[in-house]
């Protein structure tokens, strides 16, 4: 990819999304949000340049979301998807298998592990030092935050997400905008809307449902 960057979001998250765009050789040409506070202001150097609708009318090309809540990620990339390209980003001090696949928007932060024929979809972010065993299914909006591990052939359904140091032992599918706890290890299939947390995970309540 050529050309400079925009980021969507100012928030703790685009930290780590720019400093892994300029670990990869990219040029952040600025930040937008819709946060009047933070209009002005700069992220690790890199200046909040306006609001989101600036999209609409400057031609920026290329972009990429820094919003960790998944559900405000979706709205964004739909309202926004005619007006820009959105670009993936695998940070250097990661492990990528040249047979893994992996899809627009995505973000893969520094330590992580994907093995080989994993399918990871569009706007997910594999944060720092996750692991993914072979032949997973990542679907797009998934947030796998920092440390977790997928064994091999886990399926990780649309918009759900897995806490910190969370685990999934193999063949078990998480369905879609689920919540797994910090912690909480999978040894059985997960329902879509479900919230479960600890060793094993167990059910704890029901999400409201996500209609984008």
């Amino acid at each position: 990819m050529s050309g400079e960057v925009i980021v969507i979001g100012a928030g703790g998250h685009a930290k780590v999304v720019i400093s892994t765009l300029i670990e990869s050789g990219l040029k952040v040409k600025g930040i937008l949000d819709d946060d009047n506070k933070k209009l002005g202001n700069n992220v690790l150097g890199i200046p909040v340049i306006g609001k989101l609708d600036l999209l609409k009318t400057r031609d920026f090309k290329v972009a990429i979301t820094a919003i960790g809540d998944n559900e405000v990620r979706k709205r964004i990339v739909e309202k926004y998807a005619n007006f820009c390209k959105w670009t993936r980003v695998i940070h250097s001090f990661s492990y990528v298998h040249p047979t893994a696949k992996i899809g627009e928007g995505t973000v893969v932060f520094a330590g992580s592990v994907i093995q080989p024929d994993v399918i990871i979809g569009n706007h997910v972010i594999v944060n720092t030092g996750a692991r993914i065993d072979h032949d997973c299914r990542i679907a797009d909006y998934v947030h796998i935050a920092p440390g977790v591990k997928l064994a091999g052939a886990v399926t990780v359904d649309e918009g759900s997400f897995l806490g910190i140091n969370s685990a999934v032992i193999p063949n078990k599918n998480i369905g879609k905008w689920a919540v797994l706890g910090a912690g909480g290890v999978v040894t059985r299939d997960v329902s879509d809307f479900s919230v479960v947390a600890g060793v094993p995970a167990t059910y704890l309540k029901k999400k409201r449902v996500f209609n984008g």
